[in-house]
């Protein structure tokens, strides 16, 4: 396996992680632009964008670009976060120059036509609506705009249906020329691949788009303590209840890892094992990191009947408590040691996952850590520095609600939020 990074004239960097052995390879564009870029009254934007880069350029029609990736057995596809979007393909290793092409059409050729941006307008109000209909997951969109209030990243990725609504083609090409600049473009590849080849591919499609400067982010958020309810007609009531956490660079970001499998991150987690194996109180309950840049929650999510939100939540919070205290036995961080290690080894087998990996680590890192030194910083974890770290964030000052469900069970108190 080989590491290589090359900046070209213009900024875009391209890294490529050399695998002979297999046979696939993956490689992605990653854009820096989410929706923490967006100006409120056009949130959604970006992921409008990633939407219409699908839907025809000047010459492939959408029909057409389906089409191509199907007929060399490739996989291709995008998504859009609150900070990068990112369009990639997974095809076998002689396909790559194929797959490369067809991506850099979308992004540099994709004709924005009325008549699509109408049709697509309509897919991402079924979108929004779909999510408003899944309690389980608009809880979540709905907490990042509890506890971060105002600020870009609170808003919803997807935007609303009010500011898609108002979304023309103008805003669409301006945004696009504003943010898919040279300092803003990565491309990743791992897999079956010869970095050169893939320089020389990039180096005459990109040769054309403009440096541009430096991103610079917005303001730092800032933490809103609070209790939040959104009454609907449920049988169930969803929550999640959530804290500052450290951003994706930070030194102590694999204790925070390890804090977060403890508490919520698995099958045998605290709460998975109290909440749900030992009382029953509910079916789905876990916590994750939601981590960007310059900030980071630390997030639980349950849905439980409404008459145990109370309970349910008693528990989260004395989970909290004890982590704070310092309760954690030296057997139980070992085995999140090794789950965290083990899941990290067994993504590698996957170009995709690899591909991910080497954009993420280039966006939030600006390097490649090797494989060695991440499992010796995860093994050089104590109790000590968990300990450290859970008093540093589970703290009253960022604790956060927000409730979806039956309005007339919960009317809950501020003074019950807190870690005893």
């Amino acid at each position: 396996m080989m590491l290589q990074k090359s900046t070209l004239k213009n900024g875009i960097r391209v890294v490529t992680e050399r695998m002979p052995e297999l046979h696939s390879v993956t490689v992605g564009f990653w854009v820096q632009n989410g929706s923490r870029h967006e100006a409120e009254p056009l949130s959604g934007i970006s992921h409008f964008i990633e939407h219409m880069l699908f839907k025809g350029t000047a010459s492939r029609s959408a029909l057409q670009i389906a089409k191509e990736i199907d007929s060399v057995g490739g996989v291709l596809n995008a998504f859009t976060g609150r900070e990068f979007s990112c369009y990639y393909a997974k095809v076998l290793g002689d396909k790559l120059p194929h797959a490369i092409a067809l991506l850099s059409d979308l992004v540099l050729n994709s004709t924005f036509c009325e008549k699509e941006i109408e049709k697509e307008r309509r897919v991402i109000l079924q979108e929004i609506s779909m999510v408003e209909d899944t309690p389980d997951d608009q809880v979540h969109d709905l907490f990042c705009e509890s506890i971060w209030h105002s600020h870009p990243l609170g808003r919803p990725v997807l935007g609303r249906s009010e500011t898609v609504g108002r979304i023309g083609r103008a805003d669409l090409l301006q945004m696009l020329e504003r943010r898919y600049l040279g300092h803003n473009i990565l491309i990743v590849a791992a897999g079956n691949l010869v970095h050169q080849e893939i320089i020389d591919q990039i180096e005459q499609a990109f040769s054309v788009v403009p440096p541009g400067a430096q991103d610079n982010l917005c303001t730092l958020p800032e933490y809103r303590p609070g209790v939040q309810v959104s009454a609907k007609k449920l049988e169930q009531t969803h929550f999640c209840l959530g804290c500052k956490a450290l951003p994706q660079n930070h030194e102590d970001r694999f204790i925070q890892q390890l804090l977060n499998s403890i508490l919520g991150g698995s099958m045998s987690s605290r709460l998975f094992q109290e909440i749900r194996e030992q009382r029953g109180m509910a079916y789905s309950i876990y916590s994750y990191l939601n981590t960007h840049s310059d900030a980071g929650s630390l997030v639980v999510y349950a849905g439980t009947r409404p008459d145990d939100l109370r309970e349910t939540l008693k528990l989260v919070l004395e989970q909290f408590s004890n982590l704070k205290n310092g309760y954690i036995g030296s057997e139980e961080l070992q085995m999140a040691r090794e789950q965290m290690k083990g899941t990290l080894l067994l993504s590698l087998e996957s170009t995709d996952n690899r591909m991910t990996r080497l954009a993420k680590n280039e966006i939030f890192l600006g390097y490649q850590p090797r494989i060695s030194e991440i499992v010796a910083a995860i093994d050089q974890v104590t109790i000590d520095s968990l300990h450290r770290v859970a008093n540093q964030l589970l703290n009253d000052d960022s604790l956060n609600l927000h409730v979806v469900g039956p309005s007339n069970r919960h009317q809950l108190p501020l003074s019950m939020l807190k870690i005893p």
